[in-house]
């Protein structure tokens, strides 16, 4: 099965991170953040890669700014991962997918 990148709102959010059996990685992102372009590709790869494992999600923080606020999303792109509802790790501005995959790792 292939794993696609499902987009949030603040109107799902919180149910999708406090409901998941799996970790969930979000990308706070905004189209018009040339760096979030360019980490896309990379989100998608993990979707594919580790489908069964993780949820892969974004949300555009000029649509959800609700949950960008509480996370105290300041520069994007961020990176959040939760696990059962918990942040666990934080990555702000660009990052390698091997740094992403190695804390997804962490918590399989």
């Amino acid at each position: 099965m292939a794993g696609s990148v499902i987009e949030l709102t603040d109107a799902d959010f919180d149910e999708v991170i406090h409901n998941s059996e799996v970790p969930v990685l979000v990308d706070f992102w905004a189209p018009w953040c040339a760096p979030c372009k360019m980490i896309a590709p990379v989100m998608e790869e993990i979707a594919d890669e580790l489908a069964d494992k993780v949820k892969i999600c974004r949300l555009n923080t000029d649509e959800g700014r609700d949950s960008a606020i509480e996370f105290g999303i300041q520069a994007i792109p961020t990176i959040i991962l939760f696990n059962d509802g918990q942040m666990q790790k934080k990555w702000v501005g660009l990052t390698s997918k091997k740094n992403i995959s190695e804390a997804i790792e962490e918590l399989l």
